[in-house]
């Protein structure tokens, strides 16, 4: 199994260190050393006030922050998560996360959402009711515009005639599904991957997404995305963050971890999802390599 850090500015209270160049250089390096594959950042440009008052967070721009990673870095993944695709002009877009991949010798996992918040895509020019539409559009645009020269798409949101994207993109990054609802799984069947939550029906209203309560419920997820797949299912990545995703202040044993990463790798989970502690740069470092020395290490030996 692989482990990716989602960046820590989501917790509640952070310490500011964590949204300067130090304190990201720091927790980087640190994800790095102690061995994680990964590092995410989730994305929301303009939320309403009413969202960040109950339950929501603070963000930074993922990839802004992910090129900054990338000078850093040598070996990490760098992984918006999720970059919601209907803010985007799809041709631009793809150009930035061609150049992003490009700057990190292929470095970028794309995991893509659809978005929620109706306040944030009327504050970014973007009807809501549109979203899947767009989505499903935007998808097809940036593998166009990533993979032909000259590039000709027209869609109903999306029209490119004649054009380059020079230089072109190195590869196709791999493109992995966020969410949780049928369409998503349909969806991550056509590309490399699903990115589900595992979350109760108390906590699903707030990230508007369907439940998926148990371990069980989301194996047969994932054996639905593998049918959906046929023959390429072998070559599909699965990611999941679960109420675990919080073991290193959540008072669980390393077995009941241990034993929870087992069963989650026997659902057919390949990716893990981790958070830190982010009341101090240090504090989140020394989280890292403890949680690299107690499980990435062993996962990996």
């Amino acid at each position: 199994m692989k482990f990716a850090l989602e960046y820590p500015v989501s917790a509640q209270s952070y310490d500011p260190r964590l949204i300067r160049g130090d304190g990201l250089r720091t927790l980087a390096r640190a994800a790095e050393q102690a061995g994680f594959a990964a590092i995410g950042f989730t994305e929301h440009p303009a939320p309403s006030m009413r969202w960040m008052e109950t339950g929501g967070h603070d963000t930074v721009d993922p990839l802004t922050a992910l090129a900054f990673c990338a000078a850093v870095t040598k070996r990490i993944e760098l992984m918006p998560y999720a970059l919601i695709l209907p803010y985007y002009n799809a041709f631009m877009a793809a150009k930035q996360l061609a150049s992003l991949d490009r700057f990190s010798d292929g470095r970028l996992v794309l995991v893509a959402g659809t978005g929620y918040l109706k306040s944030e895509f009327l504050a970014l020019g973007q009807n809501i009711e549109e979203r899947n539409a767009r989505f499903d559009e935007a998808l097809e645009a940036m593998r166009a515009a990533w993979t032909q020269a000259p590039c000709n798409y027209e869609g109903a949101h999306f029209t490119g005639r004649g054009f380059v994207q020079s230089p072109m993109c190195d590869r196709v990054p791999p493109i992995l599904i966020a969410g949780n609802s049928r369409l998503a799984r349909r969806r991550a069947a056509a590309h490399d991957g699903w990115s589900p939550l595992l979350i109760s029906s108390q906590f699903s209203d707030l990230v508007r997404t369907a439940p998926l309560e148990s371990i069980d419920a989301l194996a047969a997820g994932i054996r639905e995305v593998c049918d959906l797949a046929g023959d390429r299912a072998g070559k599909l990545s699965f990611q999941v963050e679960t109420d675990q995703n919080t073991f290193l202040e959540s008072g669980r044993s390393v077995e009941e971890h241990r034993d929870h990463l087992g069963r989650l790798a026997e659902a057919g989970i390949d990716r893990f999802i981790v958070k830190v502690p982010a009341n101090s740069a240090e504090h989140a470092a020394d989280a890292l390599m403890h949680y690299g020395e107690t499980f990435i290490a062993a996962a990996s030996g």
